[in-house]
């Protein structure tokens, strides 16, 4: 038995405007099957398939690349390389995205010891002065 629509969406969290926009821009692998009344039902392989393509998304892969993903798993066995390069493609910018973070992360963590030290002594408010404010002082905000 498949799953309709609204099951879909309850499972994946997508909403059923999301789900008919996957459909229409060819992001899910297998042609979605109607009922005589032209209900659209899913399988699980379906429900599996979407929530790797949120995935792909929440990593900020463009559309277009799942979409090109997406053609080269629905052309099956011989094309393999090809989604690897797209997959290693895709982790190469998350790495450099991560290492990004992670320094804007240390640079956060070391502004908040800053501030942390000056407010336990006492001494923060020299951290929001201006240096029109305080001529010689230095801005350490």
């Amino acid at each position: 038995m498949g799953l309709s629509i609204g099951q879909v969406a309850e499972r994946t969290g997508l909403s059923v405007h999301a789900l008919r926009f996957y459909e229409r821009e060819g992001l899910l692998a297998d042609q979605v099957r109607r009922e005589s009344n032209g209900r659209r039902v899913y399988s699980e392989d379906d429900v599996d398939w979407l929530a790797m393509c949120i995935k792909f998304r929440s990593s900020g892969m463009p559309l277009d690349t799942i979409r090109r993903y997406t053609e080269l798993v629905r052309k099956g066995a011989g094309n393999e390389r090809d989604r690897l390069e797209l997959l290693r493609s895709h982790q190469e910018h998350l790495a450099a995205q991560i290492e990004e973070l992670q320094e804007c992360m240390r640079v956060i963590t070391h502004k908040v010891s800053i501030y942390e030290e000056h407010v336990a002594d006492g001494t923060a408010s020299c951290l929001w002065t201006t240096p029109n404010e305080e001529p010689g002082k230095e801005l350490s905000a």
